[in-house]
């Protein structure tokens, strides 16, 4: 017989047991007994005690592999807080487990958020993240390339297409390793090393110190560190085999035309792809149709994209296109000459595509080479919908489509341009006379003619030649210096879309009724680009909290105009009592008047 004491301790036994399960998980690694002890009062009663089973096998897998494991409802919706917890597991587990340095392993824990929502489906991300996700993570090792890959700016879907056959642990690729801190040393952002990676794999297996002198070869050539960083960051396979002898040539090229060496890293981005080959060839082909050095120099360095975009196919394919039309090789020559920013890649696209449009709409070759040869510039300025959308909208066949176009070309771009070109632009481009008076008035500023940057300018300023320079002679006129007026004009073309008067009237209000010095403007251009009701009201409420000492009497032009009404009201407003009730007076008043 069991005495009472003796049960109720037993009792206490089995609850401690059961409490203890709960808080320390125990390893399926271990074989369960069951031990059972018969007492009289009660039915049986099953102990669990556990026992290594010695070396256990663990099974490589990947995330990408099923595991038989609860997936969480909010697996793809995980909390903020969730997926910290899972980067701070990751990098535990490689720092510590799997022994990377403290640096890599943080960078790949927190640049994998793809890795870290995967590993998240496999626990409950409801339950403490942590102890789950470590407990996973013991149990089942992970291929440590995904993270990494990842973290390298690669997506899953192109890592899955490279990911190592035979390999799982990063540790056992030293080379790879290397060669990845070999790049990160040299300044080549992590991010950009995936790109390097999917093209040009074989840069991560050169043995120790190889990389190193490969990188070193292209400075030699005259490079500076950041433009080498670029060029192989945009165009690993430089970094295959020798020294890349097409890309040399281009650069020979560029310093026979005056250009540094280091130039060509300006115009380098990481999503372009390169075939300096064909660069070579493009060079070559405008130096055969009669572009001089001098020539040269200014194209690429008005239009540099010639030289970088596609590597020049965009100059092949419409000089191929237009003399499928039937124009001349000196024709086209004049045409690129006269209009050199039609070989930028915008403006070739757009005039591709407005040859293709009247092809569409069923016009005769020699029609085509007519507009084209008139109306190039027009054509290459702005961007047209397909023809099937304009005959919809105006009601009309291709045929009637084709035939207005013939007989007046300009309506092609009244009616078919996505961007609706101002009349005036449109008259500029078809007066030379006021074209060339509004282009001499800019290079006055300093803008280079024939650049791509004219080109923008000839948009951005709106009215003929003569009204600018008066207007430009106003500011001069109030007191500003020439060559900051100049700068200011380029920093902010707005100011001179506004009529001479208008520019008189704000410039008197600065000075006169608000007591501002003319050297204000410098500072803040945009004043005079604000309309007179906003300055009116804003300066008439700020001078009145300024005499009654609720507001610092120096206070810039861009603090009082540049916030928003919203922002306005609270700091200059809802700063005094009786604030609200002036500022409702100013606007009352400005109403009626």
């Amino acid at each position: 017989m069991i005495l009472p004491g003796i049960r109720n301790r037993v009792f206490e036994l089995f609850k401690m047991i059961r409490q203890f399960s709960q808080i320390v998980p125990i390893s399926s690694a271990f074989n369960e007994k069951i031990v059972v002890m018969q007492l009289p009062y009660f039915s049986s009663v099953k102990f669990r005690t556990f026992c290594s089973s010695g070396v256990t096998h663990f099974t490589k897998v990947s995330l990408n592999e099923s595991t038989q494991l609860p997936v969480s409802p909010i697996s793809n919706r995980s909390s903020r807080l969730a997926r910290t917890e899972a980067q701070d597991v990751l990098f535990d587990y490689l720092q510590n487990t799997r022994s990377l340095s403290p640096m890599d392993a943080e960078h790949i824990s927190k640049n994998s958020p793809y890795f870290i929502q995967t590993l998240l489906s496999k626990i409950d991300a409801e339950k403490d993240v942590t102890r789950s996700l470590a407990r996973f993570l013991r149990y089942n090792p992970i291929n440590e390339f995904e993270p990494f890959l990842e973290s390298l700016g690669l997506s899953p879907l192109e890592i899955s297409s490279i990911l190592p056959q035979q390999l799982m642990y990063l540790s056992d690729d030293d080379l790879m390793l290397e060669n990845y801190h070999v790049l990160w040393g040299y300044g080549i952002p992590r991010n950009k090393m995936g790109k390097m990676y999917k093209e040009a794999r074989g840069i991560f297996s050169y043995d120790c110190g190889i990389l190193t002198l490969k990188l070193q070869a292209y400075e030699n050539l005259g490079l500076s560190r950041s433009t080498v960083v670029k060029l192989v960051s945009c165009c690993p396979t430089l970094l295959i085999g020798d020294v890349d002898g097409e890309f040399v040539k281009v650069l020979e090229k560029l310093k026979g035309l005056g250009f540094k060496n280091d130039w060509i890293g300006g115009y380098l981005y990481g999503k372009g792809t390169y075939n300096w080959n064909r660069t070579v060839d493009t060079m070559e082909f405008l130096e055969k149709v009669g572009y001089s050095e001098v020539r040269l120099y200014n194209l690429f360095k008005t239009n540099p994209g010639i030289v970088f975009e596609g590597s020049g196919r965009k100059v092949y394919v419409l000089f191929g296109r237009l003399l499928k039309l039937g124009l001349k090789m000196n024709q086209i020559y004049h045409m690129f000459m006269q209009n050199p920013q039609l070989l930028s890649g915008k403006c070739t696209k757009n005039l591709l595509q407005a040859v293709g449009f009247m092809v569409e709409i069923g016009m005769r070759i020699e029609d085509i080479a007519n507009i084209v040869s008139k109306h190039a510039e027009l054509m290459g300025s702005c961007s047209l919908k397909a023809p099937r959308s304009v005959c919809r909208s105006l009601k009309v066949e291709k045929d009637d489509l084709c035939q207005i176009i013939k007989d007046e070309p300009t309506k092609l771009f009244h009616l078919a341009s996505k961007t609706k070109i101002k009349i005036y632009e449109q008259e500029e481009l078809q007066n030379p006379t006021k074209h060339r008076k509004k282009t001499a008035f800019l290079v006055g500023l300093g803008y280079v003619e024939n650049s791509e940057e004219m080109t923008k300018a000839l948009k951005q300023f709106r009215g003929r030649g003569d009204q600018l320079q008066e207007r430009f002679d106003c500011l001069l006129e109030a007191g500003l210096d020439i060559n900051i007026l100049r700068r200011i004009i380029k920093h902010a073309p707005m100011v001179l879309n506004q009529s001479k008067e208008v520019i008189e009237k704000k410039m008197d209000f600065l000075k006169n009724y608000l007591g501002y010095p003319i050297e204000s403007v410098v500072a803040f251009p945009s004043y005079l680009c604000y309309d007179l009701e906003r300055i009116n009201h804003r300066f008439t409420m700020y001078m009145w909290l300024r005499e009654r000492g609720a507001a610092k009497p120096t206070l810039s032009l861009s603090t009082i105009l540049a916030c928003s009404d919203a922002r306005f009201e609270k700091y200059f407003v809802d700063v005094h009592p009786e604030g609200p009730a002036i500022w409702e007076n100013i606007k009352k008043s400005s109403n009626s008047s």
